[in-house]
């Protein structure tokens, strides 16, 4: 990795964000998060109380749950003896976070196709309110050139095949809908909501015997996704976090791992200049069980849209990515403005990605 000055400083800056931008770690002892009983009942978004809610989408039948996650410690990156283990795994490095929101299933077409397909316009009945008008200035994708389903389905199944800019986009419309900040997971924040307090290679234990009860995935998915939700959940509530889809992270993907990356960091996360490659975690329907480990991550690569016809290439599909979608994350704490703009997309991006 080579040193860039302005970005360094640029992290800096950023330490006391609530997402720190890091280099990457060194091996640390784990310490596991407390367990946490989660709340139940919904909460109008916005409140300084951090329990479990249910996000309705002004104007529209849909909404989602999000599911409050703790702070805590934990140990990122799997050791040198968990079968399956690749390179790019280590070294296992502690790692502090703060408390955030994740969403409890895999963003859902339905969800999706507000903005992609811009049904949230097109259905919209009277004036449109200041939140409307808020994200209607957000940049829809460009029309697809073929059905993104693959014919595996739409209604309560994940949506796939964006690019990492397209999800980043439509967290940013989203964030302008609801007037709370929604965002990816940096690969932190995913592998904590993962292991949900465990130390094994999956969130239920280390027999990958038992998978067919918590993931879809090679061994029994039959080639299809499948709708969200339908296996059994990890210890806090998250379903699919093996399998099904694999999800976006906002994170660079190092072959190196984390071997570079400063030690004892909070809220780390490593942004990336370069259109690829992106961190994807949680393996998917397509991928074997070692793929779909706690700890296992992949790397996006420019190959993942080669069969789109289009010159130049779109920056908003990956049709050869039929296993990719994303989920959710709300940080507890409300960013800035300035603040946003670490994670959001940028103009630059539309014309590269």
């Amino acid at each position: 990795m080579r040193f860039n000055f302005p970005i360094y400083i640029a992290r800096c800056l950023l330490a006391t964000t609530g997402l720190w931008c890091a280099l990457p770690i060194t091996s640390c002892q784990e310490v596991a998060p407390a367990k946490k009983e989660v709340a139940t009942e919904a909460e109008k978004p916005g409140g300084t109380a951090h329990k479990t809610y249910v996000q309705k989408i002004e104007g529209t039948s849909v909404e989602f749950e999000m599911i409050a996650i703790p702070g805590g410690s934990f140990a990122m990156g799997s050791p040198d003896g968990e079968k399956g283990r690749k390179s790019d795994e280590g070294p296992v490095q502690t790692v502090r976070l703060s408390p955030f929101w994740m969403g409890r299933h895999e963003l859902t077409w339905d969800e999706y196709e507000l903005w992609s397909a811009d049904l949230d316009r097109k259905r919209r009945a009277g004036e449109p309110s200041p939140s409307d008008l808020r994200a209607d200035a957000v940049t829809r994708p460009t029309p697809p050139y073929t059905d993104m389903t693959f014919g595996m389905g739409d209604r309560g199944f994940p949506a796939i095949c964006m690019t990492q800019h397209s999800a980043k986009t439509y967290c940013k419309w989203l964030s302008e809908k609801t007037g709370v900040t929604y965002r990816l997971p940096t690969e932190a924040e995913w592998e904590y909501a993962c292991r949900a307090g465990t130390k094994t290679a999956y969130s239920f234990g280390d027999d990958p015997g038992l998978l067919s009860d918590y993931a879809w995935f090679r061994g029994n998915a039959k080639g299809r996704y499948k709708k969200v939700g339908t296996r059994k959940p990890n210890p806090w509530g998250l379903y699919d976090m093996h399998g099904n889809v694999a999800e976006w992270c906002l994170d660079a993907h190092s072959e190196e791992g984390y071997g570079e990356r400063a030690a004892d960091l909070l809220n780390p996360w490593t942004p990336n200049t370069e259109p690829y490659p992106h961190v994807v975690r949680g393996g998917s329907y397509k991928q074997r069980e070692a793929e779909l480990r706690s700890a296992a991550r992949r790397g996006s690569s420019e190959q993942w849209k080669m069969r789109d016809p289009q010159m130049p290439q779109s920056v908003w599909y990956h049709t050869d990515a039929q296993f990719v979608g994303f989920r959710l994350v709300r940080p507890l704490r409300e960013p800035t403005e300035e603040e946003r703009k670490a994670f959001e997309p940028r103009a630059e991006d539309d014309r590269r990605r």
